[in-house]
């Protein structure tokens, strides 16, 4: 398979470098460092990847410019979308669960001077109703991802490095300095399509364009998303795509405070799924199952890289692994 993977860069050394940073994400290693160690120690690894003797093995430099060259050309994520190609195009998947993960990364991210920030208020305050109402015209970001194309999305989603926060199982709020991994999982606890966004980026303004990324590559009948993802033009985009969504309702969409003369004033009750829903909602926990998977086995971790683009490189390079690990189980016959 490395022979096929990467005969796209041009020359021998490209090629088994490639390998090389493949085999990190495989071997869940953490630096190059780790991984030429391996080499040297692990003859079978080291002729998979190309290289007959240890005294042959690059040096550390040569890893890396042969990662940003990958990361330039969005190699991990063609490398990606070739293999849901051949492995799930002419398959008929039930469910897609959509989720999110935080990346907490290692870099600074530029912070505005206090003068800059007064100007921007400033100006900000100048513009007036005109501005609003402006803003009003062009809608929401996601209002306005109905009528857009997957390209103009992705290039609308804030991609930088800032602080992100979200609320734990217990209800405690949890904060990281990084990114956001947005993935779509089909049955079998295969990624179908990621997104990298910054930390700070809700998950209902991802969830678009991942359906339409998705849309193109595989076909399915269900979406499950959690109550993040409760908004109308959510529902109507899966609807028009000729998917079936279930989502959670968001508890906000409900009434939170029951009426205290019920008689006269009944309590509206909230939105709720069906028996039926409820039961396929249960399956959406494999979204968590494969980001647990892609960080404690496959590198998404200890992110040591700066930069979106090398950042969601390093992350594909676990995705493509733990993709073709998961189909392989798949595959593999049962013992009878």
């Amino acid at each position: 398979m490395g022979e096929t993977i990467w005969s796209r860069p041009p020359g021998e050394g490209p090629r088994r470098a490639g390998n090389g940073i493949h085999g990190q994400a495989v071997l869940n290693l953490n630096t190059t460092r780790e991984l030429i160690a391996r080499l040297k120690t692990d003859e079978a690894v080291r002729r998979f990847c190309g290289w007959n003797s240890a005294g042959a093995l690059p040096h550390e430099s040569k890893f890396s410019r042969a990662f940003a060259e990958f990361a330039a050309g969005e190699l991990p994520q063609q490398l990606h979308a070739a293999v849901i190609e051949a492995t799930q195009k002419q398959r008929l998947i039930g469910h897609i669960a959509r989720d999110s993960t935080a990346i907490a990364a290692r870099e600074r991210f530029p912070e505005g001077t206090p003068a800059k920030k007064k100007k921007a208020k400033k100006s900000q305050r100048a513009k007036g109703s005109f501005a609003r109402c402006k803003a009003a015209e062009r809608g929401t970001r996601i209002q306005r991802q109905r009528r857009q194309s997957l390209e103009t999305m992705l290039r609308d989603l804030p991609r930088q490095c800032d602080i992100g926060v979200k609320k734990s199982s217990q209800g405690h709020e949890q904060h990281w300095r990084g990114y956001k991994l947005h993935l779509d999982v089909a049955d079998g606890q295969i990624p179908i399509s990621a997104i990298l966004s910054s930390a700070s980026v809700h998950d209902s303004q991802v969830a678009i364009p991942l359906m339409t990324m998705t849309s193109q590559r595989v076909t399915h009948l269900y979406e499950l998303m959690d109550s993040a993802y409760d908004a109308g033009e959510i529902h109507a985009q899966s609807k028009q795509l000729h998917h079936v969504p279930i989502i959670a309702p968001h508890p906000l969409r409900g009434t939170k405070k029951p009426s205290q003369l019920p008689k006269i004033f009944p309590a509206k009750p909230g939105p709720e799924l069906s028996p039926a829903e409820e039961e396929r909602y249960k399956v959406r926990t494999m979204s968590e199952r494969v980001n647990a998977r892609l960080k404690d086995e496959f590198g998404a971790r200890p992110i040591r890289v700066r930069g979106a683009v090398k950042v969601m490189a390093h992350l594909m390079f676990g995705v493509v692994a733990l993709t073709v690990d998961q189909w392989l189980r798949l595959a593999r016959p049962s013992p009878s």
